[in-house]
């Protein structure tokens, strides 16, 4: 078995048991568990250290004396990132991502790529293994507003990311907006870590809740999570806005104020509700979006989410609709780190054959019931595209306006983001529609209740160099 992180195994040698892809609670949590249970892992990651966005964390030339005080958990990361080190069955593939994959009559084969891919890049690497798990995690969604592309305007979970891994603060005055439970932790490890935060301005009101006391009732530890952010943030004295929304940034070089406004229940902006507040940054985010381009490329089954987004169908044994691929955690609908770690350990029990932990299988679906009554908590209102001027980039990497979508769909007969992307260029730049693809999805007319979003589905999942196109042969895909 290769042991080199640098040496993926032979190519069409003898595959992994299994190949994680993805280093986060989930990732990490099903390669420990599964190579204890005697499987031959690969787990691989984009990341230069394990860990994923949740237990990111400084690179040891930084020297954080206390790493620890930034995160939730850490010493769940601690006791994962020990069983990890030098695990003689787990070979530790990090800074690659897996650009696409193929099913094979003894498994899977999976194509991967460094982040360096200049001229001269390594060759790419072929990883074979008779099982796969996907614990890609998730990203942001995005909710454009006028100004949102001036410097200082950053996503929430950016914000906790320079914390995290830079131990800089994105500002010294910091105004947290958007909706959802990254909200009031982004709010408090600002606060914590020096920044001011003049409010909290969050799109709903929490009363979408109380519609599950008894989903509640069975998760304290949110409870009491929740409750450990809402103090610190009182202790500092950060005012939180509910029902409200950041409209607008002022600014020329760099964001200097927003403008926040008081919204319906269908998210419009209330006319005359709109305040002024001086910041120098902004961290903003609605949410969490699944990340399973590769699944979805495969043809696995996906699920409408109560947040209006899509993720992998699974069964109870974390198995998708394809043979041998599994998937855990975010991929599955955004839950937190508790959940995905629970995942993790059911999908490294079935993936091995053995029963799974019942205490495993009860945190799973206690988190899970809360992951979806969370989601239909926070799911955006139609009416945000409210705060939108017809000259507000909504594709920023093509700097494509909100007046330019609009063209297309009501001029050009545009049903779709698909159409939109070919009539515009919105969602083909480098981020490939991460940053702008549910705004531009629901300018173009939809998701809709009754018509539940399409998954995203593209034949890369990463960019890569057409070097690496042109030297596989028919037989490697």
């Amino acid at each position: 078995m290769p042991t080199s992180p640098s040496d993926p195994g032979p190519r069409g040698g003898a595959p992994y048991d299994l190949a994680v892809i993805g280093a986060g609670p989930a990732g990490l949590a099903a390669a420990v568990t599964a190579a204890d249970l005697g499987l031959r892992c690969a787990l691989v990651d984009a990341g230069p250290r394990a860990g994923g966005q949740f237990y990111r964390h400084p690179a040891p030339e930084l020297g954080a004396a206390h790493p620890e005080r930034l995160h939730h958990g850490w010493e769940t990361f601690a006791r994962l990132a020990a069983r990890l080190d030098g695990h003689p069955r787990i070979t530790h593939l990090p800074d690659r991502q897996v650009w696409t994959a193929g099913r094979r009559a003894d498994g899977w084969r999976l194509h991967l790529t460094g982040h360096h891919q200049g001229p001269d890049a390594p060759p790419g690497e072929v990883l074979d293994a008779a099982a796969v798990l996907l614990a890609t995690g998730a990203y942001e969604r995005q909710l454009p507003f006028p100004g949102w592309t001036l410097p200082g305007v950053v996503t929430a979970g950016g914000a906790q990311a320079m914390l995290k891994s830079g131990l800089v603060l994105p500002g010294r005055r910091v105004v947290v907006a958007g909706s959802g439970p990254l909200l009031l932790a982004a709010a408090s490890s600002l606060v914590t870590a020096g920044a001011a935060v003049p409010a909290v301005v969050e799109a709903t009101d929490y009363l979408g809740y109380a519609r599950g006391l008894k989903t509640l009732a069975a998760n304290p530890a949110k409870l009491v999570e929740g409750a450990q952010h809402g103090a610190a943030l009182l202790r500092h004295g950060v005012r939180l806005r509910r029902r409200s929304a950041v409209v607008e940034a002022h600014g020329t070089d760099r964001v200097t104020a927003v403008t926040v406004a008081r919204l319906d229940r269908d998210w419009r902006p209330v006319p005359g509700t709109e305040r002024r507040i001086a910041c120098d940054a902004v961290a903003v985010g609605h949410g969490l979006v699944p990340q399973i381009e590769l699944a979805t490329e495969l043809g696995a089954d996906t699920r409408a989410t109560p947040d209006g987004t899509v993720a992998l169908a699974v069964d109870a044994e974390q198995r998708t609709s394809l043979p041998g691929l599994y998937a855990a955690g975010e991929t599955c609908g955004v839950g937190g780190a508790d959940l995905a770690l629970a995942e993790g350990v059911l999908a490294a029990h079935a993936v091995a054959g053995r029963p799974a932990p019942a205490g495993a299988r009860r945190r799973r679906d206690r988190r899970r019931a809360f992951a979806e009554l969370m989601a239909a908590a926070h799911r955006p209102g139609t009416g945000w595209t409210g705060w939108l001027t017809p000259e507000t980039d909504v594709c920023r990497c093509e700097e494509v306006t909100a007046a330019r979508i609009t063209e297309a769909v009501e001029e050009l007969g545009a049903r779709d983001a698909r159409t939109v992307k070919l009539l515009t260029r919105a969602g083909m730049g480098w981020c490939q529609g991460r940053m702008c693809g549910p705004a531009v999805a629901c300018l173009a007319g939809g998701p809709h209740p009754s018509h539940p979003p399409r998954p995203d589905s593209r034949p890369l999942a990463c960019p890569v160099p057409l070097a690496r196109l042109a030297d596989l042969g028919e037989a490697e895909l």
